[in-house]
């Protein structure tokens, strides 16, 4: 499994690759941003991308921007020592699978990129029939990933359409920030729940655009759940 380090910390890079190499990965090692880009584009051969955000020339952000324009969907694993919401968000939008803030364990390290793994993995998984999940005039086709409501076509990244499946696959439940995190993101960490609600919000906005009913409830302390408040209404 060939997996590529972006990092331009001398230490950093040595406790990984030798870690990593333990474990049975072969590491390839890019020690800043421009370098590490090249070597992403040009060699198709790497399982998985660890990105540090603090490179010198091209940052880690601009770098998992330019990937992603080459629609290269190899898992990327950023790494950095902000660890705000807004810092987590801002990777996660520039195309990044997940985010690990340092200081951290090999350990924890190893298990995100198992994680990323098996993820990875199941995009090669059997077709499935055509589904259509539908509520409150919102409809959601898994096949051709299109989401429309009330006839307008609905925009959506990567996570946002992740997130939304979810939450239409579990109408009326009560789903917890960790389970969101776990079965949108498959992490099994407590990376920042407050990235659940960002995305959230994210999704209320383009959902509700056009001035229809809120779909997606807040239930105080325990998380949230997609409820037609109109259609359970109007049911005897």
């Amino acid at each position: 499994m060939k997996l590529l380090l972006i990092e331009d910390e001398p230490a950093v890079v040595s406790v990984i690759t030798r870690g990593l190499t333990e474990a049975g990965y072969e590491v390839s090692v890019a020690p800043d941003g421009a370098s590490g880009l090249r070597m992403a584009l040009d060699n198709p051969i790497f399982s998985l991308i660890i990105l540090d955000v603090m490179l010198p020339g091209l940052n880690g952000i601009e770098v998992c921007k330019a990937i992603r324009r080459e629609e290269i969907a190899t898992p990327i694993l950023m790494l950095t020592a902000l660890g705000t919401t807004e810092n987590i968000v801002m990777g996660l939008d520039s195309g990044a699978d997940d985010y690990l803030v340092k200081p951290f364990k090999l350990q924890e390290l190893e298990a995100r990129i198992r994680s990323l793994l098996r993820r990875k993995s199941g995009i090669a998984a059997p077709v499935v029939p055509t589904t259509v999940l539908q509520m409150g005039g919102l409809t959601l086709n898994t096949d051709t990933k299109a989401a429309t409501r009330a006839g307008n076509d609905i925009q959506l990244t990567a996570t946002e359409y992740r997130l939304l499946e979810y939450l239409l696959r579990n109408p009326r439940k009560v789903l917890s920030r960790m389970e969101i995190l776990e079965q949108v993101w498959g992490i099994d960490f407590n990376m920042n729940t407050k990235v659940v609600d960002v995305y959230i919000n994210y999704l209320r906005k383009k959902l509700n655009k056009n001035g229809q009913s809120e779909l997606i409830q807040t239930v105080t302390g325990l998380g949230y759940m997609l409820k037609d408040n109109n259609l359970d209404e109007d049911t005897p």
